[in-house]
């Protein structure tokens, strides 16, 4: 049978997801558009402001908003820099008096896939990276976190049922038992998932709950260029053989999902009446796919963490 979103689910909704210029982001606003949600997309890449970003690529904050309304929700683009808090200040107030609460606030910044290096470097000892480079990679990926929850969280906890969302990269569970990657990165997606169960203790008073939530094995633009595939080929890229001559990707990546699947997950649980029940939870987009039925584009439920 073909699962489908239901173009009503979050009809009437307010939702921000920072961070939604591409990746996670984008395929969070997108989940929550083809839900019917109105969608605040927020980030540094903009068609009127272009340079912003730690990453020379094409992709804008205007494109995601776009891409929200052709999927049936209201996509609006807000150019935003969530290192700095005044900026962040701003948005709150700008959202305040446009709409006058959130429902949903999505914590998906991120911009240090280049810092963290390509596989080859990853378990070096800490003190043979560039220092200066592993506390960008803190601020970018734990501090515009914070930074984007102290002033919009008064909005979210306005009237009963708000829901915060951070996305991280592993859950709880299993970072708890491994290394990833460096010092820094380990430092910053293990405290992600500690964000939402601190905030959820905060906000769960007020009727809102806080959870994390990780994709898998993210087929990004970023993916797909790195191993030169579309979404369209996707599975080439496990070809031992592959024409370009590039080396084929792990087997592993015959479990990855695109970004949609994770922003299923985040509109699952924004749906579900009972979404207290997963405050202060840290959780993968896959065991979520499981829980509520939900399935990629493609219409397969994959799970990296256990494939």
């Amino acid at each position: 049978m073909t699962w489908r979103p239901d173009p009503d689910a979050l009809r009437d909704r307010i939702a921000v997801v920072a961070g939604a210029t591409r990746g996670a982001g984008r395929g969070i606003a997108a989940a929550l558009g083809e839900a019917g949600a109105t969608v605040i997309c927020t980030g540094r890449s903009s068609r009127t402001e272009p340079g912003g970003s730690d990453y020379d690529r094409p992709e804008t904050i205007e494109e995601t908003a776009e891409l929200v309304t052709a999927l049936g929700g209201r996509g609006i683009a807000y150019r935003v820099d969530h290192l700095d808090a005044e900026q962040v200040r701003t948005l709150a107030d700008r959202l305040g008096s446009e709409h006058g609460r959130i429902d949903i606030l999505v914590n998906d910044i991120w911009g240090a896939e280049v810092l963290k290096g390509p596989p080859p470097t990853w378990g070096r000892p800490m003190w043979e990276h560039d220092l200066a480079d592993g506390l960008r990679i803190v601020r970018l990926g734990l501090e515009t976190h914070l930074i984007t929850s102290h002033a919009p969280l008064p909005l979210l906890t306005a009237r009963p049922g708000g829901l915060l969302v951070e996305i991280t990269d592993g859950t709880t569970e299993y970072n708890a038992a491994r290394y990833r990657i460096s010092v820094f990165y380990d430092l910053v997606k293990c405290a992600v998932n500690r964000l939402a169960f601190s905030h959820g203790h905060e906000l769960a008073p007020f009727g809102a709950a806080a959870v994390a939530v990780s994709p898998g094995w993210l087929r990004s633009e970023m993916m797909l260029d790195n191993y030169g595939v579309t979404e369209a080929d996707w599975r080439t890229a496990l070809n031992a053989d592959r024409a370009d001559g590039r080396p084929p990707a792990p087997p592993g990546f015959a479990e990855s999902e695109t970004p949609r699947y994770v922003g299923r997950a985040v509109a699952a649980i924004a749906a579900d009446r009972d979404r207290q029940q997963w405050n202060q939870r840290s959780l993968s987009s896959a065991e979520l796919a499981r829980e509520y039925g939900f399935t990629d584009v493609d219409q397969r439920q994959p799970d990296s963490w256990t494939g």
